[in-house]
């Protein structure tokens, strides 16, 4: 997991693909700055030392934002593990929207990355998207040398499947970390394959058998991306689902915020997963924060788990 190769490592994950203004290839504003600059404060002062970046976030604001952010506050780095993504191309006069994991295009996303942030070592490598012209024996090739340039310290994955970590593995001289998943109460698949063998329910599933179980056996850290589900239970969505009100409840019985025990149910599983939380609003990243110290009794994470997917378990 990633507090054995970061003792400091946070529970939680800040995302940072908020930061840096909208995506319309705008420069960022002072007000951005000033957003960037409050909501990684407070993510700090709540204890989340990890921030979450990838190349084409905000077209590349975010990273340039963050860097400001910490030109202007240096000692806070400090206390940051920071990591970024690449792998994903947008649509341009090139081609359209694609992966690319060419050693050319990886090589010059590290760069850019480092340029952006300004910093000459990236604490965790990402690979975004799994790309499927990938020649692997070259992104191997490619990955070691920047390694070994001192370009990044540990190297994740993004959205992949437990046999194409491993296959990466298998080339590489070092071991792939951490893999980012969608993982929330509102998308279980990683939770129903496991439960739904011999079930119709079982055919409609995305995830692919395994994954979570070769992470936990590996050391690969899981990351779950979008992990309140959009506020669907914790204050976006309908005020009258039943899961909301449950959530609800279970906040008030618990002391916490509507945030910490949606986010509490994924953290319950034993397999140590981190959600990547996207918010900038500083009052929610302190009641995401408070995930940190909550613990679900087994009946309530159940409790929870039945009425999201609106039947008993099989």
């Amino acid at each position: 997991m990633l507090k054995t190769q970061f003792p400091h490592a946070s529970k939680l994950i800040f995302g940072c693909m908020g930061l840096g203004g909208n995506w319309s290839h705008q420069p960022y504003t002072k007000a951005d700055l000033n957003l960037a600059t409050q909501a990684v404060e407070q993510a700090l002062s709540s204890g989340i030392t990890v921030f979450d970046h990838a190349d084409i976030y905000t077209h590349g604001n975010a990273e340039k934002v963050f860097a400001d952010v910490l030109n202007n506050q240096p000692d806070w780095r400090d206390n940051m593990i920071i990591q970024s993504k690449c792998g994903i191309r947008f649509e341009d006069n090139q081609g359209p929207k694609r992966y690319d994991f060419s050693p050319e295009w990886i090589s010059a996303s590290v760069e850019g990355i480092l340029s952006r942030l300004n910093i000459e070592h990236l604490d965790v490598l990402l690979l975004h998207r799994p790309d499927p012209l990938a020649d692997l024996p070259e992104v191997a090739e490619c990955l070691t040398r920047l390694h070994q340039e001192g370009k990044f310290g540990y190297l994740g994955v993004s959205n992949m499947h437990w046999y194409q970590i491993d296959a990466l593995n298998k080339l590489l001289p070092f071991p792939v970390i951490a893999n980012q998943l969608e993982m929330s109460l509102g998308y279980r698949d990683w939770v129903e394959e496991g439960i739904c063998t011999n079930s119709p329910h079982n055919s409609q599933n995305g995830y692919t058998p395994g994954t979570l179980e070769y992470c936990q056996q590996q050391g690969v850290q899981l990351q779950a991306w979008a992990p309140l589900a959009q506020g669907k239970y914790s204050g976006n969505g309908d005020a009258d689902c039943p899961t909301s009100k449950l959530v609800s409840e279970l906040a008030s019985s618990y002391g916490v915020s509507r945030e910490a025990i949606v986010l509490g149910w994924l953290m319950r599983h034993p397999a140590g997963i981190q959600p990547v939380i996207g918010t900038t609003n500083p009052q929610r990243i302190a009641a995401c924060a408070e995930a940190e110290t909550l613990t679900l009794s087994r009946e309530h994470w159940y409790q929870l788990f039945e009425s999201a997917r609106g039947q008993e378990v099989p």
